[in-house]
């Protein structure tokens, strides 16, 4: 009786996710089962445009159709909650799974783009322990973990429905993504040696001082000429809140 009920719970599923492919159950009313269809569908594609204006502007209504359609019959999901099948609508691009619809190329990266917003506005990591007042020099400066440091090949945050580039620009687009005291999310344009540090901060745990030596011997300076400028820098970051401090 398990295995029976089981199985028609998955023909039931299959079918509700991808009618064109899946038959019926038996013994369901094909008007309910479009019900079902609507219900389910319905509420995937409602989430999914709230999380992702830009995208399903810029397809418009028949290609933005298509796409959650696939997504919801082909992707399996790796969470049971809600409010994360924006995160997993992300993957499934990234992982190639519209590839075969020709959408545009920076489809994944806008989708990324769009969904850093709503991942801030629900984080609820809170600040590692860190001195406000310390030496952002010699002490090991703290990266707030509600700013993200974002690097794209694509210019998603000017992508439009009136701008759809055809070639990656010649400069990446680099960018900070962070959640203010007025719990709403900010993005700013960054310049590539900020992007480089905020990137070193969020990877190494060492002094600020270490960091800026790093970041000089990539670009090929001596480190004291960058020092003057990457302590302004660290200050500046810790003025908006995105270094709060130093680790204790």
């Amino acid at each position: 009786m398990h295995e029976v009920l089981h199985e028609q719970l998955m023909s039931m599923a299959r079918h509700v996710r991808d009618p064109q492919n899946n038959a019926p159950p038996s013994g369901i009313e094909p008007r309910r089962l479009a019900v079902y269809r609507r219900l389910f569908f319905g509420n995937v594609e409602s989430l999914l445009a709230g999380c992702f204006p830009v995208i399903r502007a810029s397809l418009g209504p028949q290609r933005w159709q298509t796409l959650v359609e696939t997504f919801f019959a082909d992707y399996r999901c790796q969470t049971p909650l809600f409010t994360e099948i924006s995160g997993e609508f992300v993957s499934f691009l990234e992982e190639g799974g519209a590839d075969e619809l020709e959408l545009p190329a920076w489809l994944p990266e806008l989708a990324h783009y769009e969904w850093v917003e709503a991942a801030l506005l629900l984080s609820g990591s809170g600040e590692q322990d860190h001195d406000p007042a310390g030496n952002l020099l010699d002490g090991v400066p703290v990266l707030s973990n509600l700013a993200w440091p974002l690097a794209y090949q694509w210019p998603v945050s000017e992508i439009s429905p009136n701008f759809m580039p055809q070639d990656i620009p010649g400069q990446p687009t680099l960018l900070l993504a962070r959640r203010g005291v007025d719990k709403k999310v900010h993005f700013s344009r960054l310049a590539p040696l900020a992007h480089a540090l905020l990137v070193s901060l969020q990877q190494r745990d060492c002094s600020g001082r270490e960091h800026l030596q790093t970041l000089a011997e990539a670009i090929g300076v001596d480190s004291e000429a960058i020092l003057p400028q990457g302590i302004a820098l660290l200050e500046n970051l810790r003025a908006q809140g995105v270094v709060p401090g130093t680790r204790i």
